[in-house]
């Protein structure tokens, strides 16, 4: 552990894994909005935050869970297909509040090439908001509708019924097949456009 009259103690939330200040001083002498994308284990948060002296103010947000409450979507929360739908949201809600460009904010997640945190950026961009991202790192197209889980399904549910029930029991307990994910995406998506038809400028297809 470091010593001696220099060392500074790191701030909690930097011990605990949970803010990198310096990225975040930088974000914010930019004064623009952050585009904040976080993942959990399950879940996918997207909020567009504005600072002020007080603290930050969240000016929009949507949340994966919403997606089923609100969008009758059955597949799963935290994947890639979520991400970007939630990202989908969070931006429509941003662009009404009036806000038209944004800083990404990943946190501390990694930032890997095809990432879920990238198709919430992705579907900021589809729909107008301009949050800077570069086209290496964001996801493909076929990703982003779930094509890949389409295809692995359908391969376990020819050569392996018993794994392809264990390993897709969610959806299924919703009474949803997993190889019409993309198809359902589409529909998902369709209905958060329509809900926003009022903002929509550069967006989703």
């Amino acid at each position: 552990m470091a010593r001696g009259p220099r060392y500074k103690v790191p701030r909690r939330r930097r011990r605990e894994g949970k803010t990198n200040y310096y990225k975040r001083y930088k974000m914010i002498l930019s004064g623009h909005p952050r585009f904040v994308v976080r993942k959990t284990l399950k879940h996918i948060i997207v909020q567009v935050v504005k600072a002020a002296p007080q603290g930050d103010i969240t000016v929009a947000a949507a949340h994966s869970r919403e997606l089923v409450k609100k969008y009758g979507w059955l597949g799963g929360l935290g994947n890639t297909p979520a991400a970007y739908l939630t990202g989908l949201l969070a931006a429509l809600r941003a662009l009404k509040a009036g806000i038209e460009y944004a800083v990404p904010d990943i946190g501390l997640h990694a930032p890997t090439r095809g990432a879920k945190i990238f198709a919430a950026i992705k579907a900021a961009n589809d729909a107008g908001l301009k949050v800077p991202v570069s086209d290496e790192v964001v996801p493909s197209e076929e990703r982003i509708r779930g094509e890949h889980i389409a295809s692995w399904a359908e391969k376990l549910k020819n050569e392996s019924p018993e794994f392809f029930e264990r390993y897709f029991s969610l959806y299924l307990k919703r009474g949803f097949d997993p190889v019409n994910l993309p198809s359902h995406f589409e529909e998902v998506k369709n209905k958060i456009l329509a809900d926003y038809k009022d903002v929509v400028g550069g967006g989703g297809e």
